[in-house]
């Protein structure tokens, strides 16, 4: 290890990491630097992500300019002409974000490839919108979205304007690994900007994101925007974008929180900048008390995401779940559209299909993450179905196909306008979603992780030598196994699933409760989601409806978990 770490520090051009592995040298730290030295940051679909600091399974300046040239010689191979389309590179406001998109431009500029480089810090999506603007090869854009904030990320969006999916993550890891043995050349900004390899996107980039949310036809100027909105950016880069569109959609009445409006990548407000954690909504709901808010938003800090509270009767707010904002997105924009194509992931609430065929529009479904949601949409997408909307649960959602991404501030849009739709009719959400669930069921979801032994066998392998036939007291009706690609009705008889290969089981019980499990691919840990349909008869109100969903929950997740 020792031959590693004395050529890792000949080649890392950051004196700040040098020396913080030189310190842990000098102390004999062997914990820290096995830690640190013993494998790589493994570049996956979703790019890089991982802790910032010296050595190579950490994000630093050397890991992105092996990476970026790994992802350069991987795009000058695999696309015609992607030295000339370019490579839309962008930076979130995490500390260092703009370092790592200024070396990422070095070093492709220096293999000759044009770089289309933000001016200044940018929303995940208003990168992404940046693939089709240009028709670029590529883009990256650098951030760790809504991880703590000693974690930086590369993420990687393929021609199409999507994430990238299998195989292009193995072969640009392929490009990166041959990266690592070889010189690193990089180009001065200053020089690729004179020989016209680099072009500074400014103000006008922004603002054509902008007019392109705002020539959206599904997030229409609403007639009635007298509904009150309290939002935060979480400490991202969301902040401006996300006032200019909703003041664009003609919204007065927002207020922002002070204190998490602009870009800070050290988070000083939240524990964890991610809106589904508790408390990270507390500021924007405690905003919305003071202005009697309907509705209080907030992007994570790439704004990629979207989350909301709404105002209950007794004016608290109450979280919606991902589900409950898919389903009313759905329905609200089917309304309109109802030849669409709709889609959500494995894990996220079977409502959906439920809502697309009252509708009458076609549904599909993929497994866990955008970038198959994004990528399966085009290949489905027709003239008789276009595509118009896809969400996982983990609070993405995309409305239309001029990002084809996960996008927070045209969901955050879309939101007030479906709030400002209802409040004109006297209606609030809430009314909303209890008639949604009195249309099609009472849908009820939550997800639960289990710690399991790191000595003992692979879980999914003993599940599949010993099936359950009956979980909480329910029969099996139909198992579901990804990594096989079979269904298994109760009959006996089998189907073949049309999904890629991932280690999912799923269980479908004979009251149409699922349970899903999945193997965690990092850490000795089990992923369970659980989704169960209660009836909602008109003599039930919607308290003891949703008191009734939370008991049958509660009842499927403590039996699941004690079989287990």
């Amino acid at each position: 290890m020792t031959t590693t770490i004395t050529q890792w520090l000949a080649r890392d051009p950051d004196s700040k990491t040098r020396q913080e592995l030189q310190q842990l040298i000098d102390s004999n730290n062997q914990q820290e630097l096995a830690d640190r030295f013993s494998a790589r940051l493994a570049f996956g679909t979703a790019g890089l992500r991982g802790k910032v600091g010296a050595g190579p399974n950490r994000m630093n300046r050397l890991v992105i300019q092996e990476t970026a040239t790994g992802l350069g010689q991987y795009l000058l191979e695999q696309i015609d002409n992607a030295d000339t389309r370019g490579v839309i590179v962008g930076y979130d406001g995490r500390i260092d974000s703009k370092q790592f998109a200024h070396d990422t431009a070095s070093v492709l500029t220096a293999m000759g490839i044009k770089v289309y480089l933000t001016s200044q810090v940018a929303a995940t999506p208003i990168v992404a919108f940046g693939v089709k603007k240009f028709n670029a090869a590529a883009a990256v854009v650098v951030t760790a979205s809504h991880n703590p904030p000693e974690y930086n990320g590369f993420k990687v969006y393929w021609e199409n304007g999507a994430q990238i999916i299998p195989p292009h993550d193995t072969g640009i890891a392929t490009n990166i690994d041959q990266a690592t043995t070889k010189p690193l050349t990089l180009m001065s900004l200053e020089q690729a900007s004179e020989q016209g390899l680099l072009e500074w996107l400014k103000e006008d980039y922004y603002q054509s994101y902008r007019i392109a949310m705002n020539g959206n036809p599904l997030l229409k100027r609403s007639n009635h925007t007298d509904v009150s909105i309290a939002y935060t950016a979480m400490h991202g880069v969301g902040a401006e974008m996300a006032e200019t569109l909703l003041a664009d959609a003609g919204f007065q009445n927002v207020a922002s929180v002070a204190e998490q409006r602009e870009p800070d990548g050290t988070f000083p407000t939240v524990n964890f900048p991610n809106p589904e954690e508790a408390g990270a909504m507390d500021l924007v709901m405690a905003l919305g008390k003071t202005h009697n808010a309907d509705i209080a938003c907030a992007n994570d800090p790439d704004a990629d995401r979207f989350a909301v509270a709404v105002r209950r009767e007794d004016g608290e707010y109450q979280m919606l779940t991902g589900d409950q904002v898919g389903a009313l997105f759905a329905d609200y924009l089917l309304k309109n559209n109802p030849n669409a194509l709709v889609g959500n992931t494995i894990v996220s609430s079977r409502l959906l299909s439920a809502i697309a065929k009252a509708h009458g529009a076609q549904y599909y479904q993929t497994l866990t993450g955008f970038k198959w949601l994004t990528n399966v949409a085009m290949e489905q997408q027709s003239e008789v179905h276009p595509f118009l909307f896809a969400y996982e649960e983990a609070l993405g959602y995309t409305i239309g196909n001029q990002v084809w991404d996960k996008d927070g501030l045209s969901a955050l849009v879309a939101f007030a306008q479906l709030t400002s739709e209802l409040k004109a009719q006297g209606k609030t959400i809430w009314d909303k979603l209890e008639a949604l669930y009195r249309q099609h069921g009472f849908y009820c979801n939550a997800q639960r992780s289990i710690a399991l032994d790191p000595n003992s066998p692979p879980i999914g392998d003993k599940l599949r030598q010993q099936p359950p036939t009956q979980i909480a007291g329910q029969k099996v009706v139909v198992t579901e196994d990804l990594k096989s690609s079979t269904r298994l009705l109760a009959n006996g008889s089998t189907e073949t699933i049309n999904l890629p290969s991932s280690d999912v089981l799923i269980y479908i019980l004979e009251d149409q409760s699922r349970v899903i499990v999945r193997p965690s691919g990092t850490e000795p840990k089990l992923k369970c989601y659980y989704e169960v349909i209660s009836d909602f008869p008109a003599s039930m109100d919607y308290a003891s409806a949703n008191q009734h969903a939370e008991d049958k929950m509660n009842t499927l997740i403590l039996a699941h978990q004690q079989s287990l």
